[in-house]
């Protein structure tokens, strides 16, 4: 297309040699930027860097623990290798999270060198955000250029739920950053055809397998066959690339499991969310092909398909109505979609004008083509699974795409800049600046009373940036003028499309996020964010009653926290819900919720919670802590989340009885009974009211009672056991029994 508008610093520079096309060599030359780079990038890219660094590392103490069930597993592993080997949730090693363990390993390194709080825990995500930022960035780059570049890593810094993750304590932190590592590895691969690049892609899978199980495979279809088609080698070369790749990524990945899985399972702590004690049951099932089919043995929802059939209204599941929509909807929109149209768009803008482009050649075209491709298919098919799938689903799973959004908005506006002068794409660039503001104006809107000036001054200054987009690309060749409005249209168009996102962030990082259920920016009409965890229904099952399991009305879980509460470890207030059980992990700057419903814990009363923890009172830490020494366990309580509460409290180890969700059968009833036979466990922490199980057994109800969901009861046969057999005492408003004193007549 002919350029008819004045000569502006161009997103493609000059790259490296081209091979001639058709070239039949094993290995072709590269085709990155080679061009010196301008006065101009390097203040800017250290500026995306450190900008990024503030977000995440603003007032990042406000969040104290935030999700206790990981920070109590950084703590064990902190104190206790063996812990930190398995990822135990407590040093005692009696049982594991329900993932696999390389998530908690740079946190539990920090804890180790600098010890327990929330910033030597939570400081570990932050920089993983900003390597995530850099890694886009190269990425990006290479072919596109510096300012691609920074349009890439500025839209990633600025969405919403990686603002809210990349400071937070999950796993997804973690494997965001690795997933964006693979695709660009195999980017560098197929420049040149390079087999270390490809391997090395491989071995960051299989870590990210590590992190998050089969989740990290989900972008290894679109990678692997554009490899297979695009690279620029000889096919059977091609295949044995990529079986070398698989064999690094099996490698990777399964040391660690065949050492779990051969490891004497009487020797190892039980294998938590599985219900065999077995990594391989629980990679399958509960935290793998589950989460698609919604067949979820163990889960809180545990396996809704079975026991509700079809979920409720349009092809939902137990955790929210499911279809192409999904991620535009109230609760998910705000957390990633404020540039998914515009990716698409870009997209497919890419692709159409890349597509003149031969595979064999290592053309300009043919790697931008490429670079399209791998970011385009990772993001399609990440979106349709999010979209899709049946099984437990959260907000904040959508960080998973936020790489491959900003880097397609970042090329895609790049590639269309490039070919303004062609009125398909002026116009194309005109209407995406357009869209992306009215949708910024329809996103801000379902925030009832948020910056209603904003969404106004969005949809104004798209609008008309997308008018002077369409007008300077039709000025007439060489006039000043015309450049000056070009430059001006689109700084103006960026700035509206980053407007809406940058409020959402900033609303995220001035307050503190805790529980197991958390989003970003404010609660939104018909959906969850801010105050509210996510709103979920399954059909047919009365243990869904707009939240959890039996648990709060309204799904509040994961509500942004409100002013510091001050204190420390011994016993300052949780982040946890109005009008539940005032409650935390006890840390510097942890605070309640701000606009919760008034919701008890999910596991009822103020001894249990299945999404928040509960406070560990002075008086009850006290307790655990007095001749902790002579004990494995200073205490047991079902549900990991409340065991976290007293053990983040009292620096001591605290056994969750059932994992998760209480739900998991370990420990056994007889295998307790030995415990408490061997004087290894001082206390069992009950709660004060009987509180509410999901329906039909799925979910301990926690505390002194509940059903014991699909693990066969044992939390409940614990408790039965315990109430009958031992006498309890309040401590600190928590229910305890003192397990080395059994009332007479007792054994």
């Amino acid at each position: 297309m002919t350029t008819a508008v004045p000569p502006l610093d161009s997103p493609f520079p000059e790259r490296g040699p081209k091979a001639a096309a058709g070239a039949a060599t094993d290995q072709a030359p590269s085709t990155a930027v080679t061009a010196p780079r301008p006065r101009w990038e390097r203040p800017a890219y250290l500026a995306l860097l450190l900008g990024t660094a503030a977000l995440l590392l603003w007032n990042l103490s406000a969040s104290g623990y935030a999700n206790s069930f990981y920070s109590a597993a950084v703590q064990a592993g902190s104190e206790s290798w063996k812990a930190f080997f398995f990822g135990s949730s407590d040093a005692g090693n009696s049982i594991t999270v329900d993932k696999p363990p390389a998530a908690l390993w740079p946190m539990a390194l920090s804890v180790r060198l600098f010890g327990l709080g929330s910033w030597q825990i939570l400081v570990p995500q932050a920089l993983m955000g900003v390597g995530t930022t850099a890694v886009l960035y190269a990425a990006v780059r290479r072919q596109f250029g510096p300012a691609a570049a920074l349009l890439s890593g500025a839209a990633f810094a600025l969405t919403p739920v990686a603002a809210l993750m990349f400071r937070f304590n999950n796993p997804d932190a973690l494997l965001t950053l690795l997933l964006t590592v693979t695709v660009y590895c195999v980017l560098r691969a197929l420049d040149g055809a390079h087999t270390k690049w490809l391997v090395l892609a491989g071995a960051v899978i299989g870590l990210a397998f590590l992190t998050k199980t089969l989740q990290a495979f989900v972008i290894l279809p679109p990678l692997a066959l554009l490899y297979a088609v695009c690279a620029p080698t000889r096919l059977r070369r091609r295949l044995g690339q990529l079986l070398l790749a698989g064999l690094a990524m099996v490698v990777a990945g399964g040391w660690w499991v065949a050492i779990v899985e051969l490891w004497p399972a009487g020797s190892r702590p039980y294998i938590g969310g599985s219900q065999n004690n077995s990594f391989l049951e629980l990679t399958l099932g509960y935290n793998g092909l589950g989460r698609i089919s919604g067949d979820e043995v163990g889960s809180v929802g545990g396996g809704a398909r079975r026991v509700g059939g079809a979920g409720a209204g349009g092809g939902g599941g137990g955790w929210g109505e499911t279809g192409i929509d999904r991620l535009f909807s109230a609760n998910i929109g705000g957390q990633i979609a404020w540039l998914l149209p515009a990716a698409l768009i870009m997209l497919v803008a890419g692709l159409v004008i890349t597509w003149r482009a031969r595979r064999a050649t290592d053309s300009m075209e043919s790697m931008a083509r490429a670079a399209f491709l791998a970011w385009g298919g990772c993001l399609l098919i990440t979106g349709l699974i999010f979209s899709y799938m049946q099984g437990i689903f959260h907000e904040y799973y959508t960080v998973a795409l936020a790489p491959f959004a900003a880097a397609l908005v970042g090329m895609g506006v790049a590639v269309l800049w490039e070919e303004r002068g062609g009125l398909a794409a002026s116009l194309t660039l005109s209407t995406t600046v357009a869209l992306t503001a009215w949708w910024s104006y329809v996103l801000l809107g379902r925030a009832s009373g948020y910056l209603p000036w904003l969404r106004w001054t969005v949809l104004a200054a798209g609008l008309l940036a997308a008018a002077g987009l369409l007008i300077g690309s039709r000025w007439r060749p060489g006039s000043r003028t015309g450049g000056r409005l070009l430059l001006g249209a689109a700084a103006l168009g960026v700035g509206a499309a980053l407007a809406g996102p940058l409020a959402y962030c900033l609303t995220t990082v001035d307050s503190g996020r805790s529980g197991s259920i958390v989003t970003a920016g404010p609660a939104v009409a018909g959906g969850a964010g801010g105050p509210g965890g996510m709103r979920f229904k399954r059909a047919g099952a009365e243990g869904f009653r707009g939240g959890f399991p039996g648990g709060p009305q309204g799904g509040t879980q994961g509500a942004p926290q409100g002013g510091p509460q001050g204190g420390g470890p011994g016993g300052a207030p949780q982040g946890g819900q109005a009008g539940a059980a005032p409650g935390g992990q006890g840390v510097p700057g942890a605070a309640r919720s701000a606009g919760g419903r008034g919701a008890r814990s999910a596991m009822g009363g103020p001894g249990g919670g299945l999404l928040n923890g509960t406070k560990a009172s002075a008086e009850a830490t006290a307790a655990l802590r007095a001749n902790a020494g002579g004990y494995t366990w200073a205490a047991a309580a079902v549900g990991a989340q409340n065991a976290a509460s007293y053990q983040l409290a009292s620096g001591e180890p605290v056994m969750p009885i059932g994992g998760f969700n209480g739900s998991d059968p370990s420990p056994t009833l007889a295998k307790f009974q030995e415990y408490v036979k061997a004087g290894k466990i001082h206390y069992f922490i009950g709660q004060n009211d009987g509180g509410t199980g999901a329906e039909g057994g799925q979910g301990a109800r926690g505390g002194a009672g509940g059903p014991g969901g699909p693990g066969g009861g044992t939390s409940s046969a614990i408790s039965e056991w315990v109430k009958a057999g031992f006498q309890a005492t309040t401590i600190g408003g928590a229910t305890f029994y003192d397990l080395t004193a059994p009332m007479s007549g007792t054994s």
